[in-house]
């Protein structure tokens, strides 16, 4: 296993105040996300909240068909477990590793006495719920009324702003499933950013070599969500800020999407 990354590279745990993150830093425990591990299901009782620093978490919500979609993603800008300090111990969605990667966890009880403390903490958290809440009713709205391709120029943009590296691996049926779409509506969207010359796109690998033309191709979904993360939480966006990309990073961006049933063709 990776040797865990710094608590400090969540920008919600940066963001505390030294006294309240060190009343916390003991109860932080690392651990390893992988790619399509189910950390809550619908309905299942929250044991602990995750806070990524590396990995990128999707919350689902699951038909009773059992077709499902994402209804926000959640990285190192934030955490996992709202519900339990906004009146609930359950939630109606499913909880899934996007990106394998790594964060922290801490205990459901040791957050819910934190958040009782009415501290900085507190304040934190209602205003991360606060852009997570804004996220979901963006992501409702697009999903209803823009394209595909719109969809997915907002899916990738919102993918590399949270990611370490600019590279991304996982399957195809992990994008449908989030974009609540066929495999081949995917591949399909992802053809079409490719002859307008913003990516490069070859069995499963995407290549963003125009970002500026990624996000002139994408709805104003993705420029809402990034507004109200900047409003409710401009100490931690000071965070992320922060750390200027260096020339490597500013490569094109790569993103793989590997095809599970690859192999077998």
């Amino acid at each position: 296993m990776p040797a865990p990354q710094s608590p400090n590279q969540n920008h919600l745990l940066a963001a505390l105040p030294a006294e309240e993150f060190e009343r916390l830093r003991p109860h932080l425990e690392p651990v390893e996300m992988r790619l399509g591990e189910v950390l809550y299901e619908s309905g299942g009782l929250l044991q602990h909240v995750y806070f990524p620093t590396s990995a990128i978490l999707s919350l689902h919500y699951v038909m009773e068909n059992g077709s499902s979609s994402e209804i926000a993603g959640v990285g190192n800008e934030g955490m996992l477990g709202i519900s339990l300090f906004m009146g609930g111990n359950t939630t109606p969605s499913r909880a899934v590793v996007q990106t394998g990667g790594q964060g922290y966890r801490l205990k459901a009880q040791m957050l819910a006495q934190e958040f009782k403390r009415a501290g900085p903490m507190q304040l934190l958290l209602l205003r991360y719920t606060q852009a997570l809440i804004t996220q979901m009713s963006q992501t409702a709205a697009c999903n209803r009324h823009h394209s595909l391709v719109q969809q997915l120029c907002r899916w990738l943009l919102l993918t590399l702003d949270r990611m370490p590296t600019n590279e991304l691996i996982m399957t195809q049926e992990l994008v449908a499933s989030m974009l609540g779409v066929r495999r081949e509506g995917v591949t399909e969207a992802a053809g079409k950013l490719q002859q307008a010359g913003v990516i490069r796109y070859r069995r499963g690998h995407i290549t963003v070599v125009d970002r500026a033309g990624l996000e002139s191709q994408v709805c104003e979904c993705y420029a809402v969500v990034k507004k109200e993360f900047a409003r409710l939480l401009p100490d931690t966006l000071q965070r992320r800020e922060s750390r200027a990309q260096s020339p490597d990073t500013r490569r094109a961006a790569v993103v793989r999407l590997t095809d599970r049933n690859a192999s077998t063709k």
